[in-house]
């Protein structure tokens, strides 16, 4: 039988010491002695104790156990999922009554039988098991209910394109492999990985999602890992990771790609290790997820130049999902729009019908925001139509660049610099919404946070 357990043994006779760890030794993992208490702090810190073994009394002649009983309330204010064992020479029923009591979890005689002491030990042993997966549920608990009440819109699609990317995705679903999802803005990762995880086996644990390019630096590893309360200056409480609170569930990391390299090594090391430490923490905490990552990045390019960990694509990157752009499967328009349409006519009270020429005009425009600009647009043209029909003249960001009207051949272009054609087009955008920052980010179908680094990046 596999051993389990750290057992920390606590008692100022050596001799006892050494007794219960050559008995104890033999069932569990690791045994720990110290003949001072005090010690103790030192020692949940460094380790991770799941039942501690204590005498009640350590001074010459006591034998009121009210040593103990102060001794277990400090252990279990600093680890309070441990399970302490109360031992002592000058055991009486009311002595064990107040043991529990105070919250010992179980009472053993001095001098003890040996089946007598590994039957305690392992019974204490199963409860601290039990009391850290209910506190690990407790704390997932935490910040579930936002994660779990965003409304989630449909993944449509007909095309050849998307029953390729249904089918890749029904394979890989119903297994626990990582799943790396690429594709350009607004084309739907997030809504794949909601497929992935409402696919899989895990669909009734937590989704969690973090856009890795919005997080700055120095809250990395609070918003992964989470932090314990003083880690640092404004660390009023405890707070849980993303990573512990997506604990049997799926974890979904956007904008994978714009990680800088030194966050890049702290993931690996969690995925790998399947194991994350809170900063101002000392104990590791087991972790099992799935993992699904989105970029609209071209990583092995990354991988190339220096700017991505070559084995960290490798652990997210099991299965590839590549999401077509919208211009790719204009066979879907109609469907998305009347998608849309039925939503936002809800959401706004109105009544409009769709004329063949609107849908034409949508049909044939490029789409460089993809499905999110198609969802914004829509948006737009019910809350702004007059009449009985949706308008959407007044609406597109460039009507007059359609799939038709765009250049054919580079020569029709005055710059071949991407650097340079990326900041016209923040700058069109820019000037289109007359600033509006958020406004500008849809239309381009970025998010702010990759629409703000973009900025800080030209200088605009």
């Amino acid at each position: 039988m596999e051993k389990q357990g750290t057992i920390l043994i606590v008692d100022d006779n050596t001799d006892v010491l050494l007794a219960a760890k050559l008995l104890l030794k033999q069932y569990h993992k690791k045994i720990l002695t110290t003949d001072n208490p005090f010690d103790v702090e030192g020692l949940l810190n460094t380790h991770k104790v799941d039942v501690i073994l204590l005498d009640m009394n350590f001074n010459r002649d006591a034998i009121s156990g009210q040593e103990g009983f102060y001794w277990l309330k400090k252990f279990h204010e600093q680890v309070p999922s441990i399970a302490v064992v109360l031992m002592t020479a000058y055991s009486d029923v009311q002595l064990a009554v107040e043991a529990i009591k105070n919250g010992a979890t179980d009472f053993v005689a001095k001098p003890w039988q040996n089946e007598q002491l590994l039957t305690v030990i392992a019974t204490a042993l199963a409860h601290a098991q039990d009391k850290q997966a209910i506190n690990q549920l407790s704390r997932q608990t935490q910040g579930l209910s936002q994660a779990l009440s965003q409304p989630q819109s449909a993944f449509l699609g007909q095309s050849d394109a998307m029953l390729r990317v249904f089918d890749t995705l029904n394979k890989a679903a119903k297994t626990d492999a990582n799943i790396l999802i690429t594709g350009e803005s607004g084309t739907g990762k997030e809504l794949t990985a909601h497929a992935v995880h409402q696919q899989s086996t895990r669909a009734h644990m937590p989704f969690i999602s973090l856009d890795m390019g919005a997080v700055s630096g120095n809250l990395f590893e609070s918003e992964l890992f989470g932090h314990k309360k003083g880690a640092f200056t404004d660390a009023k409480a405890d707070r849980v990771g993303r990573f512990e609170l997506a604990h049997g569930g799926t974890l979904f990391l956007d904008e994978v790609g714009n990680m800088p390299l030194d966050q890049q090594v702290k993931l690996l090391a969690a995925i790998q290790n399947r194991q994350i430490t809170p900063v101002g923490g000392n104990h590791p905490i087991d972790v099992d997820i799935r993992l699904v990552c989105a970029t609209n990045e071209a990583l092995p390019q990354s991988v190339m130049d220096g700017q991505f960990r070559q084995d960290l694509l490798y652990r997210i990157n099991t299965i590839e999902i590549s999401l077509p752009p919208l211009r790719e499967r204009k066979e879907d328009i109609p469907l998305l729009v009347d998608h849309y349409m039925h939503i936002y006519q809800q959401k706004y009270r109105r009544e409009l019908t769709l004329p063949r020429s609107a849908l034409s005009t949508l049909c044939e425009y490029a789409w460089p925001g993809n499905v999110r600009e198609l969802a914004h647009t829509i948006e737009r043209a019910v809350i702004l139509s007059e009449g009985s029909e949706l308008a959407i003249h007044h609406v597109l960001v460039a009507p007059h660049v359609s799939a038709s009207t765009q250049p054919t051949s580079l020569q029709e272009y005055d710059t071949f610099d991407l650097d340079e054609l990326e900041q016209r087009a923040i700058r069109a955008a820019l000037k289109h919404h007359q600033g509006n920052v958020s406004q500008a980010a849809k239309a381009l179908g970025l998010t702010r946070g990759a629409m703000y680094r973009r900025l800080e990046k030209y200088g605009l």
